[in-house]
């Protein structure tokens, strides 16, 4: 994500890298000169970005948020797995600058967000599966996507009223192994993980002797590069505060 930022940049003239870091900088990078991100704070300081673009790791994503709070700088980050310290750091890091956070920075999938939501409200009664792939070195599973679409399952089965706590309504049930039928009310997550696959996302509603599958594939990273450029100048222009990558593509 790091390269296909980098590149998304070059194509549009109104943007430039202030600076790029990684973890283990290689020495003969083609791109443009990479910093060892031990330096994240000096180079804020040295290079003065307008807005730092971050997919990293919950760790380090935790760090640079509180570093740009120092700097005064925004900050656009796409990490997840993020764990209750890292999101509280992002919090604290809002209270300072804007701070953005996307679990996907795809307009497709804000669409398959909305999509998803009005499909569960028309269907309340059908069965939902939610199955995600990624390329081999995905880290998180569940992917923040699929999380957030579990997400909007569950506020749309709630809002419907056709979620029951006591009854299992919404319990997530990861896989499936021996003896399991399924319940009523559970929703099935599945998480693939082969190749380079860059990203595909499904949602399957069944019942009533029909079935409804709901799908977005990435084809390139660009896309999500392109999204997070377009939350960038778009956060710069924001007040301090915590802001959703929703909220920028209702404008575009």
């Amino acid at each position: 994500m790091g390269r296909a930022v980098r590149e998304a940049v070059r194509g549009r003239g109104a943007h430039e890298v202030a600076f790029a870091a990684a973890r283990d900088p290689p020495s003969n990078d083609a791109v443009s000169e990479l910093d060892d991100e031990s330096r994240f704070g000096a180079l804020l300081g040295d290079r003065a970005p307008d807005v730092v673009v971050d997919f990293t790791t919950p760790e380090a994503t935790a760090r640079y948020a509180r570093a740009c709070a120092e700097a005064d700088v925004p900050i656009v980050t796409g990490t997840t797995g993020l764990g209750d310290e890292q999101w509280a750091a992002l919090h604290d890091a809002g209270e300072s600058v804007p701070v953005l956070h996307g679990a996907n920075f795809s307009r497709g999938v804000q669409a398959l967000f909305s999509a998803v939501e009005s499909a569960v409200r028309a269907l309340p009664e059908y069965d939902v599966e939610v199955t995600e792939t990624h390329h081999s070195g995905k880290r998180d599973a569940p992917s923040g996507t699929a999380n957030v679409l579990l997400e909007r399952i569950e506020d749309a089965r709630e809002s419907g009223g056709s979620a029951d706590e006591d009854s299992g309504q919404n319990e997530r049930v990861h896989g499936r192994v021996g003896d399991q039928p399924r319940q009523d009310g559970e929703v099935g997550v599945h998480a693939r993980r082969a190749g380079d696959v860059t990203g595909e996302h499904e949602v399957l509603l069944a019942g009533n002797d029909e079935v409804l599958e709901l799908t977005h594939r990435a084809g390139d990273r660009g896309v999500f590069a392109a999204g997070a450029l377009d939350a960038a100048s778009w956060l710069v222009e924001q007040s301090p505060g915590c802001y959703r990558f929703a909220e920028v593509a209702d404008e575009l």
